[in-house]
């Protein structure tokens, strides 16, 4: 009962998408067809002979037919299993473009092809464009709604599948404009068809020729066809009442027996019945939870850590698994969008509603969700700058801050670093974030030679602005501390906080007390492999540290030859 109950998702979604490939290249072939009217009726029936070649095929017919049942299937168990109606806005105006599709479309498909089926009618384009257009026109403002709604519908179903593929980015701006293009041809082709079939329709000989030619349905055939497409409509409406009567049952049957209390880091608490997907039960609470794919497990976004990762109705599924490998996820972590907890447990959304995107989907280093790392740390800062800017206008003081800004920015990114902040005139480096703690520090070391560097060249090009030359002061330390992304909105960002940041941000502040332009922890000269013995040596005492650090005060040139060496 269970296998046959939770079908693999993975499944489901690859038949979702392949049957809805299929429906969309029907429509685009239909919709090509329209554009063909910018040309010539002549035109639109000769590409319907080629389209409806194929579509009314041994290959076609079939394909398009069951396409549609699988599709259709699929949309009515999806309903039977949503646990809540609260969704993001786009989810849920494609949930009504679909559902609203087939009431839409059952009058053209009686006319048309059930017309062909069981009257023998050969329909083209210029009956079709003088039904529409000239007997009953209030038809072609339906036909139109069924081609906007049609290709909204699968334009947005094809993004949430592709924009996390890795290529999409590369052609989104192309398909924006196809996306666009195609739907605004066709609606032009199908106006000016009408526009031309109402012209000749003025000559009633030319109407009553055009029946004889297609064969078009009789008054009393015309009424029966009306019937069938009311029972139609009446047999679309049945099946999704049943869906949501089917669904309310199943979710009086699951909550007959105990709650789950599902709690979040935040401090609030959500009871949901066993079997509801923790995605779903932040949806029903309206506790924002970042799902850039819909809850289709397939972008990652949703991701949770949890207290008990193993509480859900069903082991961990491969497809799961497959995405949670993609990512490097830790043991604890979980798609929310699949985990149906059965227990009481407690979780945490590791991605902020706000500023989750598509690429947060893709493999992303273990650290951006919080772990310990042993990195290497510097803070540089321009000495005397208040002093130098006081008698500078704002502008100036913006066009110098941000010339040293970029360069000393190249120079922790030349060396393998990442800029973790720029603070007043001062700047924070981390180093480490991808590699071993020793060549952490040998990358410090390398980019503080290289930011005195940029600053001789930079106080030359600087030299009519400035009347003294900028000076820096340079403290590098190592250790271990918490690496993980932090902050709020857009001021989210990867950073870095721990005894060893302080530590790292006194030693530049000693360059003053000293004298020097850097100060170097022996920790990070051990660790780099480069001997500074030679230079000053001095115990520290570090405010919120118990023992001394031992550390090097030495300046720039003294910094090169001791790497040269």
């Amino acid at each position: 009962m269970r296998n046959l109950v939770e079908i693999p998702y993975a499944r489901i979604r690859e038949l979702r998408l392949a049957s809805g490939l299929v429906l969309f290249a029907y429509a685009c072939s239909h919709f090509l067809n329209h554009a063909c009217g910018l040309i010539s009726v002549q035109a639109m029936d000769a590409m319907l002979a080629v389209n409806g070649g194929f579509w009314q095929s041994w290959l076609g017919r079939p394909l398009l037919y069951t396409s549609f049942t699988i599709h259709l299937g699929l949309a009515l168990w999806s309903l039977y299993r949503r646990d809540t109606f609260r969704m993001p806005a786009t989810e849920a105006v494609q949930l009504l473009l679909g559902f609203s599709v087939p009431f839409l479309a059952i009058q053209h498909v009686v006319n048309t092809r059930l017309g062909n089926m069981i009257y023998g009618a050969q329909l083209n384009y210029s009956w079709e464009l003088t039904a529409f257009w000239v007997l009953k026109p209030f038809n072609a403002l339906v036909q139109s709604a069924l081609l906007l709604v049609v290709w909204w519908h699968a334009c947005i179903g094809l993004n949430y599948s592709f924009k996390l593929q890795r290529w999409y980015p590369r052609w989104r701006d192309r398909l924006l404009i196809a996306s666009v293009a195609v739907p605004l041809l066709a609606l032009l082709g199908f106006v000016e068809g009408g526009l031309r079939v109402a012209v000749l329709a003025q000559d009633p000989a030319w109407v009553a020729a055009l029946k004889m030619q297609v064969k078009a349905p009789t008054p009393v055939q015309q009424a029966d066809l009306f019937a069938l497409r009311n029972e139609l409509w009446e047999i679309a409406a049945a099946l999704i009442a049943i869906a949501l009567i089917a669904r309310l049952l199943r979710r009086a049957w699951r909550s007959r027996g105990h709650q789950v209390i599902l709690s979040y880091y935040s401090g609030q608490k959500v009871k949901i019945t066993p079997g509801t997907s923790i995605l779903d039960a932040s949806r029903q609470a309206g506790i924002p939870h970042a799902s850039i794919c819909g809850g289709r497990g397939r972008c990652s976004t949703c991701r949770v850590r949890v207290s008990d990762p193993d509480c859900g109705t069903l082991p961990i599924s491969e497809d799961e698994m497959r995405t949670l490998r993609r990512i490097g996820a830790a043991p604890d972590v979980r798609l929310a969008c699949q985990l149906q907890p059965i227990r009481s447990i407690t979780v945490a959304p590791l991605l902020p509603f706000a500023t989750a995107s598509a690429k947060d989907g893709f493999a992303r280093p273990a650290q951006f969700e919080g772990a310990e790392r042993e990195i290497a740390i510097l803070f540089a800062d321009i000495r005397g700058f208040t002093q130098l800017s006081e008698h500078k206008l704002p502008y100036d003081i913006v066009f110098i801050l941000n010339h040293y800004f970029a360069e000393m920015g190249a120079a922790v990114e030349r060396a393998g670093g990442k800029v973790d902040k720029f603070m007043g005139d001062g700047v924070m480096a981390l180093f480490g974030l991808s590699c071993g703690a020793d060549l952490a520090c040998q990358q410090a070391l390398q980019s503080a030679q290289d930011m005195f560097s940029r600053l001789e060249s930079l106080n030359l090009s600087l030299a009519a602005d400035l009347k003294e030359p900028l000076r820096i002061g340079i403290g590098v330390h190592c250790g271990h501390v918490i690496v993980g992304e932090m902050g709020h909105g857009s001021t989210l960002d990867l950073t870095a906080i721990g005894d060893a940041v302080n530590t790292a941000s006194r030693l530049e502040a000693l360059c003053k007390t000293y004298g020097c332009e850097l100060v170097v922890s022996a920790d990070v000269s051990s660790r780099a492999g480069i001997d500074l013995s030679r230079f000053p040596r001095r115990e520290l005492d570090i405010r919120g540290r118990d023992t001394q650090l031992a550390a090097y005060t030495l300046n720039r040139v003294e910094l090169e030859s001791a790497l040269s060496a």
